[in-house]
């Protein structure tokens, strides 16, 4: 397998050109799958909003029935049994209990870190200010079914709790068993979940959303998810708030001839196993080292367990990209806004003050993704999509609300009242201006 060396006009027009998540959607074949499941043609968006009308109305039977319909199996009892959670938590192998611990100590560390205050402000005429309260009730997605993520669980719950929710629910599809895997359960424990539901898809978005016999609705949904997810997270959004609309996960590496080769081809192979979609790129002014990973990827290849994937990810979505200079490369970083941006240069924090768009930025060769997926400490439920233009990575304010003060007095309300009543009268709205002549003093006498 030979990755693709482009130019940077080509790569602009290529693996660095962000495409609409419909469009995505459609690429992946869905249109059909849905065909043969709902026996109709259905787009994404029309089947998920099926799913969702059936669950509102219907509540536990509708996951049941998509539940058996999606993954082939319906569980009877929705919720995992606290006996269950604890029997895993407690027959984990101790290193994977240690790790688990490990990391969930790292991640909270880092996120008690990130106060958000009350605050109030008074002077002669009141006060004004703002009361931050954490959410009372969130939802937490793991993907799950062929493969076990309990670090995306850890990612997720310990956040939550460092603001405060009151309860933090998750929901994870079960294996081919029809079991939550004992790893995620252990996390579960770890992290001090409040409940574990065994169901996943539009149809575990929808029950969080809108609430069934066995599941209370909740505040907030969180948490990456397949297409078919992130679209039931778009549809529910207003119902209750979401953090993001994830789409394939991404890295993108700036690299110099300073760079191990070795290692920058490491890192692309360990972006690219995540599944077929997931994007893994090199930025580099030196052509030495483009040969030389595109070398390296070719010989760690043949280690690896999941090889057809990454081949299928490196081929499609991956690539190298030559450009003139190290700033040219900051450049296309920024207009591309990655995921994550891992600096494999020779002095990583000269560039780091010009990355204005990525969702985190790994500063130096011993600063891996792979490493922040599980315990550097920031979550790493991250902005893809190029949403890190505008989105930030899961924190403590994703979890917290905040009500404004108004607190005025007599003195304000005189001063104010006039420019009130003329912007009102702009307005064409008379009664708010009614409304505050009401109130001023002089008016009443």
């Amino acid at each position: 397998m030979n990755i693709r060396i482009l130019t940077a006009e080509e790569a602009v027009t290529g693996i660095l050109k962000r495409r609409p998540l419909n469009e995505a959607m459609s690429a992946a074949g869905i249109e059909e799958r849905n065909r043969e499941l709902f026996g109709k043609a259905l787009t994404a968006e029309q089947a998920v909003a099926t799913i969702i009308d059936d669950i509102r109305k219907s509540g536990d039977d509708s996951v049941r029935h998509y539940a058996r319909l999606l993954d082939g199996q319906a569980p009877s009892a929705l919720e995992v049994p606290r006996s269950e959670i604890d029997e895993a938590a407690a027959s984990l192998p101790s290193s994977l209990r240690d790790a688990l611990e490990t990391a969930a100590e790292r991640i909270r560390s880092f996120h008690e870190k990130q106060t958000f205050e009350s605050w109030t402000h008074w002077d002669e005429e009141g006060g004004t200010g703002q009361i931050v309260r954490p959410l009372d009730r969130v939802g937490v997605y793991v993907p799950g079914g062929g493969a076990a993520y309990p670090s995306s669980l850890l990612m997720a719950v310990i956040p939550a709790r460092a603001a405060g929710v009151r309860e933090v629910v998750v929901a994870t599809p079960p294996g081919r068993d029809g079991a939550v895997p004992s790893a995620v359960l252990a996390a579960a424990s770890v992290a001090g979940a409040d409940a574990v539901y065994r169901i996943g898809g539009p149809q575990a978005i929808a029950a969080m959303a809108h609430g069934t016999e066995s599941i209370s609705r909740v505040d907030k949904i969180v948490g990456p998810g397949n297409v078919f997810v992130t679209l039931a997270k778009r549809q529910v959004y207003g119902i209750v708030d979401i953090d993001q609309l994830a789409g394939p996960t991404e890295t993108l590496l700036i690299a110099d001839d300073t760079a191990s080769a070795e290692l920058a081809a490491a890192d692309l192979l360990a972006q690219a196993e995540h599944d077929t979609m997931a994007s893994a790129i090199l930025i580099t002014p030196s052509s030495g080292l483009a040969l030389a990973v595109q070398n390296a990827l070719d010989e760690q290849l043949a280690e690896l367990d999941r090889a057809e994937i990454i081949r299928s990810s490196l081929q499609h979505n991956g690539g190298i990209v030559l450009v003139s200079s190290l700033e040219e490369a900051v450049e296309l970083a920024n207009a591309y806004a990655p995921e994550h941006l891992c600096l494999l240069v020779a002095d990583p924090w000269t560039l780091v003050d010009s990355i204005r768009h990525a969702g985190g930025i790994f500063v130096g060769e011993h600063s891996s993704e792979a490493l922040g997926d599980y315990v550097t400490g920031p979550s790493h439920i991250m902005p893809t999509g190029g949403s890190a233009r505008f989105h930030s990575p899961l924190s403590v304010r994703d979890f917290l609300k905040i009500t404004s003060l108004f607190a005025v007095n007599e003195l304000a309300e005189k001063r104010l009242g006039p420019t009130a009543i003329r912007l009102a009268e702009a307005e064409g709205l008379s009664a708010h201006a009614m409304a505050i002549r009401r109130r001023r003093s002089s008016d009443r006498d």
